[in-house]
């Protein structure tokens, strides 16, 4: 016990500065991912800022019935669903193929370059995104009309077309994204021993094999991470990005229309906590069948790709 114990206090020494780095991240996932815990059971009480948390009145699954008694519970479950989908099969692909093609260029400049130009979208928030999309796509001066008109094709009224808006909104996701994730899996090839290249070159094989052979299937357990990782927030819709490029158009509704902006526009004129707490309740204990059903899943295929 006292060997492990000076172990620990000598590892804290000599990485001091790390563990200092690391207790911002350290305070903020306790306050705001364990002790806020306690406030589950809000879910099932008719909660009232008076009496407090144990004090408050239970109501067993009422709460619940805010959303589920909804006609449109469904609806914005399965795009909620949909279009996460279609984030993280769209955008790991997308990933995964930049980043063999930043592998594969000669050129180390331009490769840096291009490389920072692609992660720049990650720091915008979604409110300067929501403008550049306006640009784009208004109707009476957007880019996208004019070329239109430029073909003598009628213009589009993108705003009142919820059929145009899952690849807009999985394009808008993706261009944004795709730099972060781009630089984990360019940090997955860097790792991956030079001596396998040199053996699939010895043996003849072409650069196009090198990739099929090596790197992808070397890729694999990084993307395998990543997806179960994302998976945890798959019933989260990204309420930010939404919400700042739809905001309130009922046209939309059909195709964007999410968990989270439905809870939004609701309690924003019903102001009941416990119900909000009972969706985001649903939410995480599906996300975390999803997480744990699709890592065994993974583990039986493969025990090195799963996540634990």
């Amino acid at each position: 016990m006292k060997k492990s114990r000076s172990g620990f206090l000598r590892e804290i020494r000599s990485n001091g500065s790390a563990y200092l780095l690391v207790i911002p991240a350290a305070i903020y996932t306790l306050v705001f991912g364990y002790l806020t815990l306690p406030y589950m059971l809000i879910a099932f009480q008719k909660f009232n800022f008076k009496t407090g948390l144990f004090n408050s009145p239970w109501v067993g699954f009422d709460n619940f019935k805010f959303f589920f008694s909804s006609p449109r519970a469904w609806e914005v479950t399965f795009n909620t669903l949909k279009l996460n989908f279609l984030f993280i099969v769209v955008g790991t692909i997308a990933a995964m193929a930049l980043a063999i093609l930043f592998n594969e260029l000669r050129s180390r400049w331009f490769s840096r370059v291009t490389q920072s130009t692609i992660l720049f979208p990650h720091f915008l928030s979604w409110v300067i995104v929501s403008y550049i999309i306006y640009s784009l796509l208004s109707t009476d001066y957007g880019i996208l009309n004019q070329i239109l008109a430029f073909f003598n094709i009628d213009p589009i009224n993108w705003y009142a077309s919820p059929q145009y808006w899952t690849g807009i909104l999985t394009t808008a996701a993706v261009w944004k994204d795709i730099g972060m994730n781009l630089v984990i899996y360019l940090a997955a090839i860097t790792g991956i021993d030079d001596s396998y290249y040199e053996a699939g070159r010895i043996d003849g094989a072409s650069r196009w094999q090198l990739i099929r052979h090596i790197t992808i299937p070397l890729m694999l357990p990084t993307v395998s991470i990543l997806t179960l990782l994302a998976l945890g927030k798959i019933m989260y819709g990204s309420f930010d990005m939404i919400y700042a490029i739809v905001k309130d158009n009922g046209l939309l509704y059909p195709t964007v229309d999410v968990i989270d902006t439905y809870v939004f526009r609701s309690l924003r004129t019903i102001g009941n906590p416990a119900q909000a707490m009972a969706v985001g309740l649903y939410q995480s204990v599906v996300g975390f069948i999803l997480v744990w059903s699709s890592n065994k899943i993974v583990k039986k295929v493969n025990p090195d790709h799963a996540l634990f």
